[in-house]
């Protein structure tokens, strides 16, 4: 069973790190038997009228369940982890789903909205109705991030990974065949459709961070050559890792 771990503002300016390393961490954190299945950034919705620390971004953790009754120890789990981790200053908020609730339509419409709308804590409560939803300081707005953070990755086609398998172990170039042992898809985005082989050698850029689509993580690469790819993104300059 697919269990959703959202979390939202947990980090101010100059924090040490920001909110996608805390979600990150949390997988050492899983009761046993629990794993990882990767964690996710959305971005949500930038302008004045909402606070934000550097992007508006928030992150959901997918975690695979072989124990439903393991859920309610793993949400007490995951508050205890944002108390722990979170900067003082900041509005922390938790949602938690599984793949099962019936609130998840409206998680997912919600989180769409956030994307390019201005939500409020009564919207988020609203959509979050069957769900855990819990703020844990200030203002607790971390509540409409957290809860559009589960939205977006339950509805599989939002996001991208900044954790998965050894998404941050690659060099400077992996093979295609590397890339797909540990899940992720390689798509070209050449005119003509060419589907890179498994030997093919692909350039990282030093950066790794499939999208998720068809909730798959789907890396997009251009060629650079016979039988060579590159990933079609670079990093972008930020105060967080």
């Amino acid at each position: 069973m697919k269990v959703y771990f959202g979390f939202d503002d947990t980090d101010i300016h100059d924090s040490p790190y920001g909110t996608g390393k805390l979600v990150r961490w949390f997988q050492n954190d899983l009761p046993k038997g629990c794993e990882c299945r990767g964690v996710i950034r959305q971005q949500l919705y930038v302008c004045d009228e909402i606070p934000y620390t550097s992007h508006n971004s928030s992150a959901c953790m997918i975690a695979e369940f072989a124990d439903p009754d393991l859920v309610d120890q793993a949400i007490e789990s995951a508050a205890n982890h944002l108390k722990k981790h979170f900067v003082s200053g900041s509005d922390p908020g938790l949602c938690v789903a599984t793949e099962f609730d019936t609130s998840l339509s409206r998680l997912i419409e919600f989180g769409h909205y956030c994307t390019h709308g201005v939500s409020s804590q009564r919207q988020a409560i609203e959509a979050a109705k069957s769900v855990h939803l819990s703020g844990h300081g200030g203002t607790n707005d971390g509540i409409i991030g957290a809860a559009a953070a589960v939205g977006l990755t339950a509805s599989g086609w939002s996001g991208r990974f900044i954790e998965l398998n050894n998404l941050r172990c690659y060099s400077e170039t992996v093979k295609v065949h590397e890339l797909r042992s540990d899940g992720i898809k390689v798509v070209s985005t050449e005119r003509d459709a060419i589907i890179p082989a498994p030997d093919d050698v692909v350039f990282t850029n030093g950066w790794i961070r499939p999208r998720l689509l068809g909730h798959q993580p789907i890396l997009f690469v251009h060629p650079r050559g016979e039988r060579r790819w590159e990933n079609i993104y670079v990093r972008r300059k930020t105060n967080h890792k």
